[in-house]
């Protein structure tokens, strides 16, 4: 990565321009055109360095429920139950541990039944029994990685 990769990341993971056309007008910022930039984020994205793009949106603010989520999973069912979990599209993280409860994941629902019904079709897919461990309290952590540092 150049500096102008870095200044575009930097620029871009919290500051994204909410206009017709963001990709220019990031370029007006760190100095390059419309098209320098886009093909800058595709060749990132295509790279593995950018994972994902879009929006983050606060799921208590417009009224849906989250919830932290644990399982103890087989290592032979562990494959079988991952695909299962990722099937939801409410499934916001997934991952494996070193412990008891292997596979940890948050999901997001409008609605605590909702939740506990997809965690029911998740135990009656797979057969492993998933904790429900929604927070008491939330304590959000915004993340930035200063690029140009």
């Amino acid at each position: 990565m150049d500096n102008y990769d870095k200044k575009i990341l930097d620029i871009i993971q919290s500051h994204f321009p909410l206009t017709s056309r963001p990709y220019k007008d990031v370029g007006e910022q760190v100095g390059l055109t419309e098209s320098e930039v886009l093909n800058r984020v595709r060749d990132l994205k295509k790279s593995g360095v950018i994972r994902r793009m879009g929006a983050n949106f606060s799921s208590h603010t417009l009224g849906w429920q989250s919830t932290l989520c644990a399982a103890s999973c087989p290592e032979d069912k562990l494959d079988e139950f991952v695909a299962e979990v990722n099937k939801h599209d409410g499934v916001t993280h997934n991952y494996l541990r070193e412990n008891e409860f292997n596979v940890w994941f948050a999901l997001i629902a409008p609605d605590m039944s909702t939740v506990e019904a997809i965690l029911a079709s998740i135990t009656v897919a797979t057969g492993i029994k998933v904790l429900n461990l929604p927070a008491d309290k939330l304590f959000k952590i915004k993340v930035d990685f200063k690029m140009d540092k």
